[in-house]
């Protein structure tokens, strides 16, 4: 079934945590994890991420073979980014360096990976240290093998189908290993011809909107603050796992294990789902403010340009709420929800900071200490007199 094949005699195998299973007669979770962990044992540590390079490889590829971008295009894009990012250094007084590079879709997916790999590490660190606790060694050998596996898969599968309409990373605001910008050219140019659009109106907003994203998210203190939510959701979703392990390790004290992996739904069974807690509200909160101030800037920068562009305007809101499903299942993997009522609320947050004070208030987000609080959504006025009060201002 895994494309393994079965193996010709009786031996020993070991797993990936270093442990021998004993014969196959010996293992209650039967030959086919057998196969597994002597298959996990000699592909190393970094397995996990090698699988996920693959499958999402594969998915941006395509059935069009993901072709390079029109030069016309290229070039379309590449001049107008030294005027757009004087935009973005009037309204913030920070320089910004025009730099852009176009990309393919296959460019922008390998791009998330390796901003993405740092982020979901931490969660399998704190996975393993759980198991190393587990009173039965081959439920450890089983979950540690088999997890890393498992998050390879779907961050290769999001990560793939991410970039089948994404832009750039500017879609999910998540911290930034370096300061680069990467618009997928062909992506862009397909929504303003979907959408009727002018290409050159839609061009710079999503480069605007990828200049405000490096600014604010490759900055050490937002950055940083950013990095601490996400480690707070992650021990969270431990805490889960290790429940999950908790119900596994009692259903082989009382039962078959070969019967519960024929029919893995009697585990998750009595598991509750996770609801909202208060890291996941404070990544939310601060997630969906980001989200709101970049493509707020972004049409900000775009309509200097161009002056008032409601059908942009409106045709992203729609893309963001309908289309961009990709974007929405990579926010998930990291906690983000972006179709909540966090997204409702983020918006009515810059809406209401924007027109009282300015645009240029949100520059406090490239501060430590400028991220909302989950309560200050409902009270902006909260969040303006914090940060500006703030020593650090």
């Amino acid at each position: 079934m895994l494309g393994v094949s079965p193996p010709n005699s009786y031996r020993r195998h070991k797993s990936t945590c270093g442990l021998y299973l004993g014969y196959m007669s010996d293992n209650p979770f039967g030959e086919m994890f057998n196969d597994l962990f002597a298959m996990m044992s000699k592909a190393g540590p970094d397995a996990w991420y090698s699988n996920a390079q693959q499958i999402a490889l594969s998915v941006a590829r395509g059935e069009d073979g993901d072709p390079n971008p029109a030069p016309a295009e290229r070039q379309r894009l590449e001049e107008l980014a030294p005027l757009i990012a004087r935009h973005i250094e009037g309204l913030f007084a920070v320089p910004i360096a025009p730099q852009v590079e176009t990309v393919t879709r296959t460019q922008l997916t390998q791009a998330a990976l390796d901003q993405w790999k740092p982020l979901l590490e931490p969660g399998l660190a704190i996975s393993n240290e759980a198991l190393a606790t587990s009173q039965l060694p081959q439920i450890a050998a089983l979950a540690g093998t088999l997890g890393p596996l498992m998050t390879g898969f779907q961050m290769g599968s999001i990560a793939g189908h991410f970039s089948e309409q994404a832009w750039s990373l500017a879609t999910l605001p998540l911290p930034r290993i370096d300061g680069l910008r990467r618009i997928a050219v062909n992506n862009v140019a397909r929504f303003a011809d979907e959408w009727s659009l002018d290409h050159q109106l839609v061009f710079t907003f999503a480069l605007a909107q990828e200049m405000a994203a490096s600014l604010v998210l490759s900055r050490d203190g937002t950055s940083d603050a950013l990095r601490a939510l996400l480690v707070d959701t992650v021990k969270e979703s431990a805490a889960l796992q290790g429940g999950l392990i908790h119900r596994i390790q009692e259903m082989m004290q009382d039962g078959d294990p070969q019967a519960m992996m024929a029919n893995p739904e009697q585990v998750l069974g009595s598991m509750d789902s996770p609801g909202a807690t208060p890291a996941t509200d404070a990544l939310n909160a601060a997630a969906g403010v980001l989200s709101a101030f970049i493509a707020r800037s972004a049409l900000t920068v775009t309509e200097l340009m161009f002056g008032p562009s409601p059908a942009l305007a409106e045709a992203y809101r729609r893309h963001c709420l309908t289309d961009a499903q990709g974007e929405a299942a990579a926010s998930a993997l990291f906690g983000i929800a972006p179709k909540s009522q966090w997204h409702e609320r983020s918006n009515e947050f810059v809406a209401i900071i924007t027109e009282q004070h300015g645009i240029a208030t949100f520059d406090a987000l490239l501060r430590v200490d400028g991220l909302p609080l989950a309560s200050e959504l409902t009270n902006p006025e909260a969040w303006y007199q914090r940060v500006t009060n703030s020593p650090l201002a």
